[in-house]
Formats: C-alpha cells, sequence, structure tokens
C-alpha cells in the first residue's frame, strides 16, 4: 500500500513518521518551503514514545501525478479548498481519503468533489505542535488513529489499511463506529472552542467564574439539540463525560482555536462552529449562544484580514 500525506505538520508529519519509520511507503505533500526545510533537516519527532529522524519520500504541491491507495489529509479545516486542486491527481477510483479535520463539512466537500465512496471515515487524537527548528514535539502520551467506513460496513479496503496502519507505534484502531466518533469529536470541539473563545478563558477559568458552569451546560444544550436534531445524538454517559470535562475545577484545558487565536493565526470558526450554527438552523433549532461564539469570532477573522 502506498500512502500519500497531506502535510507535514504536527499531526500529519507525526503518524506519517511513525509509519515511515515503520516502513511502510509513506509520501508526504508539501508546500514548497516545507519541502525545503524538511529536506534540509530531515523529519524530526520528539516524543515521550521515542525520538525519530528521518528523510522523508516528499512531493511538493503540483507535483502528485499518480494515484496512491490512500491519501491522508492533515490540513487544517480552512485550507481544505485550496488543497482539493493539489490531491486531485493523487485520487484514483481505488483511493481512500482519509481526512482527519475537525467538525464535519469535510465530509461534505470531499464527498461533493470525489463521491462518497473516496471518504473513509478517520478521528486522530494527539497533542503535538511544531518546535523552533521545525522538528514536531509531541506534548502528551496518547497517540490514537481510528479509520473506517462511513457506514460503519466491513471491506476489504479498511482490513487492509488496517494491516497498514497496525505496529507502527501508535495506537490504530479500525471502527465500525467512525462516523459516530467523528461527530463525538465535533460535540467536544465545539463545545470546548465555543466556551474558549467565547469567554477568553481556560476551562478552570471559565468554571471558576460567577455563572460558569451554568454557561457551559447552556451552551452544551445548544450543540448537543443540533446533533441531535441532525440524526447523531450523544448517549448520556458521554454528555456527563464531555460535562465533567467542561467543568473540571482548576483545569488549564484549552482548545487549539482558543491558542491559535490567542496568537493571532487563523482559526477554524467556519468549521467548528459556523458549521454547527448553519445545520441548527436548517433544523429549527436555537442557538443563541452558538450565535454569538460565531459573531465574536467572525468579527477576529475579519479584524485578521484588515
Amino acid at each position: 500500500m502506498r500512502l500519500l500525506v497531506v502535510g507535514a505538520g504536527a499531526t500529519g508529519g507525526y503518524f506519517g513518521a511513525r509509519l515511515a519509520a515503520a516502513g511502510r511507503d509513506v509520501t508526504f505533500l508539501v508546500r514548497p518551503a516545507r519541502a525545503q526545510a524538511l529536506r534540509e533537516s530531515g523529519l524530526q519527532v520528539t516524543s515521550p514514545h521515542g525520538d525519530l529522524a528521518l528523510t522523508p519520500q516528499l512531493l511538493v504541491t503540483g507535483e502528485a501525478t499518480d494515484a496512491f491507495d490512500a491519501v491522508l489529509v492533515t490540513v487544517k479545516a480552512y485550507a481544505l479548498d485550496a488543497a482539493l486542486a493539489d490531491i486531485a491527481p493523487a485520487v484514483g477510483p481505488n483511493t481512500m481519503i482519509l481526512p482527519v479535520l475537525n467538525g464535519m463539512k469535510h465530509v461534505d466537500i470531499l464527498t461533493e468533489r470525489f463521491g462518497a465512496q473516496a471518504v473513509v471515515g478517520c478521528v486522530c487524537k494527539i497533542a503535538a505542535t511544531i518546535g523552533a527548528q521545525g522538528q514536531i514535539v509531541q506534548l502528551a502520551k496518547f497517540h490514537e488513529l481510528a479509520y473506517g467506513e462511513m457506514d460503519g460496513s466491513s471491506s476489504e479496503r479498511t482490513a487492509m489499511l488496517d494491516g497498514f496502519m497496525q505496529g507502527a507505534s501508535f495506537d490504530a484502531k479500525l471502527s465500525r463506529g467512525i462516523a459516530h466518533a467523528m461527530w463525538q469529536k465535533w460535540v467536544l470541539l465545539a463545545g470546548l472552542g465555543g466556551i474558549n473563545c467565547l469567554m477568553r478563558g481556560s476551562v478552570g477559568d471559565i468554571a471558576a467564574a460567577p455563572g460558569g458552569e451554568v454557561l457551559v451546560d447552556r451552551f452544551m444544550a445548544e450543540v448537543l439539540a443540533v446533533v441531535a436534531a441532525a440524526g447523531h445524538p450523544m448517549t448520556a454517559d458521554y454528555i456527563a463525560q464531555t460535562r465533567a470535562t467542561l467543568t473540571q475545577a482548576g483545569s488549564a484545558f484549552t482548545s487549539s482555536m482558543y491558542r491559535d487565536l490567542l496568537a493571532g493565526y487563523p482559526i477554524e470558526a467556519d468549521q467548528i462552529i459556523g458549521d454547527m450554527v448553519a445545520r441548527g438552523h436548517r433544523c429549527g433549532v436555537a442557538t443563541p449562544l452558538l450565535d454569538a461564539a460565531y459573531t465574536n469570532l467572525a468579527i477576529y477573522q475579519a479584524g485578521r484580514g484588515r
């Protein structure tokens, strides 16, 4: 199996490096500047599970001509539209596209462009960043990648994919409930990112503020109402677990979107919050707090543009 990893940032670089180090056939599709840096310094990973340094196989955007067996898309959600043309030559009639983007809007975009058959569900869990020297730094021990058919079926192709992913020094799992897992992750990201960005604080900051827990409960009630109306209700256990995470006293937990906002970087507001708002409106669900969070983030994005 040949895998094309789109992007060599914290997520794509980490999982791609682990697979390449395990002897898998992995190529990274990257922008010219990133390609130059990787050619000069190699792909380096600093991790509690052991450091890596390797010379990766690279393609620069615009160079892909042959179809791959699988394409792991790891760009930020707001960069997906620009990446579609870059990955198109690598997508053949039997190619599996595995997106690890946030939210669910990307599934619609990829399905419209390449067809539903091409899209395989995928969820990753990792805390990693790019260090000052361009190396990938894993910040916590968890490193999970789950994948499976969006309709929950078994297939020969995902069995082959699972064989490719296993034994590469991260936790790999073939899932028959991957679509639900993707919706679960979106619920957490929308809740965490929404309250962090709207209230400008960590989970612990918000929990300690007057009315903080009440706000979290009301915000999450809107998120849960939207996903239920869209046909993806969450279980009582997951709701309780998520509430505990988002109201934990003293927690420094923040979303990557909030950290990007504080740093002045582009954010995934449209994909994490805006699409939740849009789905709520289509389903007739009132979302005043989600609306406020999205308006807040839209103002930030417009300010960056100016």
